[in-house]
C-alpha cells in the first residue's frame, strides 16, 4: 500500500499586480497554488508541496555517524590532555627565549567611511541609480543593495503607486511608491513600500503640506532601507520625509 502524501504549506501576501511573478516563481521551485484571495492592495496566496521522505537508510547512517562522532571526540580529547602537560613543562623555556628587542607591532585600527552617514542618491551611487531604472521588482539586484545598505538612508524622487488602508483601519495606510512622476503608470524601479504608516508618520514637509496624500501624488522621499521581501518582490521602506514636489 503506497504512503498518503504528506504536504507542506506555505502563504505569501504580495502586491495587486505582481502576484503572477509571485506564483511562477514558487511554482519553479515545486510549489502548487490552492487557493488565491485578492484584497485591494494585497493578494494572499496559500500554496502545499509535497514533502519529500526521508530514506529509511539514511537513519541508520546518522546514528552510524554519531557514534563515530562520539569515538573521535574522546579521541581528541585525551591527546589535547598529553599536549597540555608537554605545553607547561616547556612554559619557562619559552619565556626565557623570547629576548627580542623587536618593537611590538600595533594593530591599524579599520577606516571608517566618512559617507557612512550620508543619505545615498542616484548622484551618488552608480548601485542606486540603476536600481530605480531596474524594469524587474524581483530583481536580485533588489536584495543585494537591501542586505547591504540596511539600516542607511536614501532618498529619491518619486511618486505614490498605490494607496489602500493597511488591515481595518480608517487612518492607516499601505502605500506604494515607485520612482518618477507616473503614479499608478509606474513600469520601472522597484516596488518601495511603507507599511502600516498614517499621514503624519511621512513627516511631510514643503511649501504646501496638505493634510491628506493620495494615488499619483509626487514626492521627495527620504527613507531608511528596511528589507527586500523575494517572495512578495517589496522593497520595504521606513519614512524618514517626504517633501511635497
Amino acid at each position: 500500500m503506497a504512503d498518503e502524501i504528506k504536504y507542506e504549506y506555505k502563504t505569501v501576501k504580495t502586491v495587486r499586480g505582481i502576484d503572477g511573478r509571485t506564483i511562477s516563481k514558487m511554482q519553479e521551485e515545486g510549489w502548487e497554488l490552492t487557493e488565491q484571495v485578492p484584497g485591494t492592495l494585497r493578494c494572499t496566496l496559500t500554496f502545499r508541496r509535497a514533502k519529500k521522505p526521508l530514506p529509511r537508510f539514511l537513519i541508520g547512517a546518522g546514528a552510524a555517524v554519531l557514534l563515530l562522532l562520539a569515538v573521535v571526540i574522546g579521541v581528541a580529547s585525551a591527546l589535547s590532555g598529553g599536549d597540555e602537560k608537554k605545553d607547561q613543562s616547556g612554559k619557562s623555556t619559552a619565556v626565557g627565549a623570547k629576548t627580542s628587542n623587536a618593537p611590538t607591532p600595533t594593530s591599524t585600527p579599520p577606516k571608517i567611511e566618512s559617507t557612512a552617514a550620508e543619505v545615498i542618491t542616484s548622484q551618488n551611487s552608480s548601485k542606486f541609480a540603476a536600481l530605480l531604472k531596474t524594469a524587474d521588482h524581483c530583481d536580485e539586484a533588489n536584495l543585494d543593495f537591501a542586505t547591504k545598505y540596511k539600516g542607511r538612508k536614501i532618498a529619491f524622487d518619486g511618486s505614490i503607486v498605490d494607496m489602500a488602508p493597511h488591515g481595518d483601519y480608517d487612518t492607516r495606510y499601505d502605500l506604494l511608491l515607485g520612482p518618477g512622476d507616473e503614479g499608478p503608470q509606474t513600469a520601472d524601479g522597484p516596488a518601495f513600500k511603507y507599511e502600516d504608516v498614517n499621514v503624519f508618520d511621512l513627516k511631510l514637509t514643503g511649501k504646501r503640506v496638505p493634510a491628506t496624500v493620495g494615488e499619483g501624488d509626487k514626492f521627495r522621499f527620504v527613507a531608511e532601507v528596511s528589507e527586500f521581501n523575494p517572495i512578495q518582490c517589496l522593497f520595504y521602506l521606513d519614512p524618514v520625509s517626504t517633501k511635497v514636489r
